[in-house]
């Protein structure tokens, strides 16, 4: 399952954050059925494998603290059995997941209130925290439009419309990545998930830089809704993901170079409101 996991996180198969983080987390599981001699002995396997996953995508905020904490959690208990240090993991872990989901929804929750009848916004990419919000709003009575961009090369954002779609109080329209600047005089807002903040600094799906720079010269504001948990001071650094090729042209490249960033980095003075679970902070 760990082996799995790893691959489906490299290939970015989920796509939304918070998602990997329980993924991998639930994947420490396949540990507890493993024979290991000692504690000492168990505790490397884990520490080991929590690192794999780690480094299967080492942008992701949310995947590195969580899977931290779990190990922690792990060898400040000073498990006198491997049996007992099994049972901590499988409690660090359900604490874990317990909290990812809880502060999503929280996020979720606290963003509602942003969205009002009848307006028209904007997203990019596909964030589950975001989805959560706008179906709370439906569900609440509002009648939204919504312009989705695809995100290119992986067009996530085509994900995020189908999901959309299927609201019947969403009136739902994909676009282009580029056509940002187009629609945007018709948008209220824009709404971006995070997939973290470290130092003044949102890094976000490719894409996210122009589309929010174009919306503070249109004068559209823009929220960005995660947990607080992908918002980072110290002990992260971020690295950024180079994709395949492949993803953005299929023949050779000759004569010239292909580049594939999976992520920009967009400075957190361009945005006028950030949501996360434990509260809104606005520029």
């Amino acid at each position: 399952m760990i082996d799995e996991t790893v691959e489906e996180i490299k290939e970015m198969q989920t796509h939304s954050s918070s998602t990997v983080a329980v993924k991998a987390a639930r994947a420490l599981e396949d540990l507890l059925d493993r024979e290991h001699e000692t504690v000492e002995e168990y505790v490397r396997a884990l520490e080991r494998n929590s690192n794999v996953l780690r480094r299967a995508n080492p942008s992701h905020a949310s995947l590195a603290t969580t899977q931290r904490a779990i190990v922690r959690m792990v060898e400040s208990a000073d498990a006198e059995s491997v049996a007992a240090a099994k049972e901590r993991t499988q409690e660090a872990i359900d604490d874990v997941v317990e909290q990812v989901v809880t502060a999503k929804r929280r996020a979720a929750d606290n963003a509602v209130s942003l969205f009002e009848d009848g307006m028209t916004f904007m997203t990019h990419d596909y964030s589950s925290t975001v989805l959560e919000a706008v179906e709370q709003a439906v569900a609440d009575g509002c009648y939204l439009e919504a312009y989705v961009l695809e995100a290119r090369p992986r067009y996530l954002g085509r994900k995020t419309a189908r999901v959309l779609g299927e609201m019947d109080q969403v009136d739902v329209h994909l676009a282009i990545d580029s056509a940002a600047g187009h629609f945007l005089p018709e948008c209220d807002r824009v709404f971006t998930g995070m997939d973290c903040i470290v130092d003044e600094t949102l890094y976000n799906r490719v894409g996210t830089y122009p589309l929010v720079a174009t919306a503070d010269h249109a004068d559209v504001p823009v929220t960005t809704v995660g947990s607080s948990a992908k918002i980072v001071d110290e002990g992260f650094r971020f690295e950024n993901d180079f994709r395949s090729v492949s993803e953005v042209i299929r023949e050779p490249a000759e004569g010239f170079a292909v580049e594939n960033p999976a992520y920009d980095a967009t400075p957190t003075d361009l945005l006028d409101v950030v949501v996360t679970d434990e509260g809104t902070w606005e520029n």
